[in-house]
């Protein structure tokens, strides 16, 4: 019997590693937001092979499920529906259970990334590039497809990457061209850059900012700032953090799983940036 509004409602992370995400701070600080005392948001240390089992006990209080690395992929033939955007990139972050007890799939990373970029003031670019070619590179072409006209290099450590980013550029309709990562110094100079690269991978390109640097969108939150974004920000450059992508995503997952829109954006970034000056 599905859960009446009245009723505690529950809502959590899962992935592996998940000790160190911020999705709790960010949720629990929207519920207080907006009123929503009957509302929790708690992480779970989940893998691939936990997952059916995990989804398989959940009640009907649960209201959704945000899900990070390893089971963006995993989670996708455990669901009755996907959205277009989260089967164009075949990731899905985020899972909401309906009343009549389906499981939806969507990605709020894609639509997360383009609203990050345009609070920054981009909302086109003619061409761009993107530092390395992980799950978070593809969801980052689906968000250059809607924000950028021109081609996209990716600079990649192997023709077996580069590969694959031109796989998902064709997939996404979107013109990607690739480099080797020896060449990625050249990156710097696209009117914006996605940095999507573990951390201290893009650290020895801070030496080879240009003097007038346009605009860095760096994924990483935690260690903040990255070299690359310190030396950026220092010449005049705009970057977009892993933390507005974090709260962007994260203001979609509330509003979907809460069904109540806007979702607080400034309370959940204050409550992500306090998060992360007590670390």
């Amino acid at each position: 019997m599905p859960a009446r509004a009245t009723d505690a409602r529950r809502a959590a992370v899962l992935g592996s590693p998940i000790a160190h995400s911020l999705s709790p701070v960010l949720h629990r600080a929207a519920y207080a937001e907006l009123g929503l005392t009957n509302w929790s948001y708690d992480r779970f240390e989940i893998d691939e092979t936990a997952l059916p089992g995990f989804l398989g006990g959940l009640g009907p209080e649960w209201a959704g499920l945000s899900l990070t690395m390893p089971l963006k992929r995993a989670v996708i033939p455990l669901l009755d529906e996907i959205s277009d955007t989260a089967a164009a990139v075949e990731a899905v972050n985020t899972v909401v259970f309906t009343g009549d007890g389906r499981r939806v799939g969507d990605n709020t990373d894609v639509p997360g990334m383009v609203a990050a970029l345009r609070e920054h003031g981009i909302e086109q670019v003619g061409s761009a590039a993107i530092l390395g070619a992980g799950a978070t590179a593809s969801s980052a072409l689906a968000a250059l497809a809607r924000v950028c006209t021109g081609d996209v290099v990716a600079y990649v450590r192997s023709e077996a990457r580069a590969a694959e980013m031109r796989q998902w550029g064709e997939r996404l309709d979107v013109e990607v061209r690739t480099a080797p990562w020896s060449d990625a110094r050249q990156a710097l100079r696209a009117p914006l850059v996605i940095a999507t690269t573990p951390a201290g991978t893009t650290d020895a390109l801070a030496t080879d900012v240009p003097e007038r640097p346009a605009t860095l969108f760096d994924v990483l939150y935690d260690p903040w700032p990255t070299a690359l974004a310190a030396r950026w920000s220092m010449a005049g450059g705009a970057v977009v953090s892993g933390l507005d992508l974090l709260v962007h995503q994260a203001v979609l997952q509330v509003e979907q799983m809460t069904g109540r829109a806007p979702a607080p954006l400034d309370a959940m970034r204050g409550a992500g940036e306090k998060a992360l000056s007590e670390r």
